[in-house]
């Protein structure tokens, strides 16, 4: 078993300067509140850190962010971007224990195959310290499929997403639905879901 999905991967490999530089702006709203849940000048492991603007808007608020990606070469970009070191972690790779205060996985952990996602939210689960807050964003589907260029969606509900996140691990689960876009330019539905680490 794998976290990831090869084509998917290998589709960001090559386009990783095209897809980094697309001016993408950070998530400032809901970056906001994410660190606002947070100690001051808390820890944050950002998975999936794409270009890197995420990252950039919370170290700019004073965070300790270790940004990185499942890509070498978005990592590259990344850190062209950042002026810093970004690990190339997968998901699978994620062995820290109770170390950060936040996780932030912005549109990275719905490429992983709906069979892996509890695995590796449990990984996550285990990252965080007690308290600690897990953020993540997923289109919404009702099955698994491809878009237009290839890429693995795992496209959950809401109800299967909460319950790939096992309730029994978490202080609180939260999901908001929202219109969006994407990569592809096409309307899209998001689910954006925020779990708390019990105490």
């Amino acid at each position: 078993m794998s976290g990831h999905d090869s084509v998917t991967l290998n589709f960001y490999a090559g386009e990783a300067e095209t897809y980094a530089a697309r001016g993408q702006e950070a998530s400032h709203r809901r970056i906001d509140a994410f660190l606002k849940a947070l100690p001051a000048g808390g820890s944050v492991l950002e998975l999936g850190c794409g270009g890197g603007q995420d990252s950039e808007a919370m170290l700019a608020r004073g965070f300790d962010v270790t940004p990185t990606d499942g890509t070498p070469e978005i990592a590259r970009e990344a850190e062209r971007r950042l002026g810093r070191p970004v690990p190339v972690l997968l998901f699978d790779d994620l062995d820290a224990q109770n170390t950060y205060d936040g996780i932030w996985a912005n549109a990275c952990l719905l490429h992983v195959p709906r069979g892996d996602l509890p695995r590796i939210v449990r990984r996550i689960h285990a990252a965080l310290k007690a308290g600690g807050v897990f953020y993540a964003s997923f289109k919404a589907g009702e099955q698994e499929g491809r878009d237009g260029f290839d890429r693995y969606y795992n496209y959950p509900s809401p109800d299967w997403l909460r319950s790939a996140y096992d309730a029994s691990l978490w202080e609180s689960i939260t999901i908001e639905e929202e219109m969006g876009g994407g990569y592809d330019g096409l309307p899209t539905r998001w689910l954006h879901a925020t779990a708390v680490r019990k105490r």
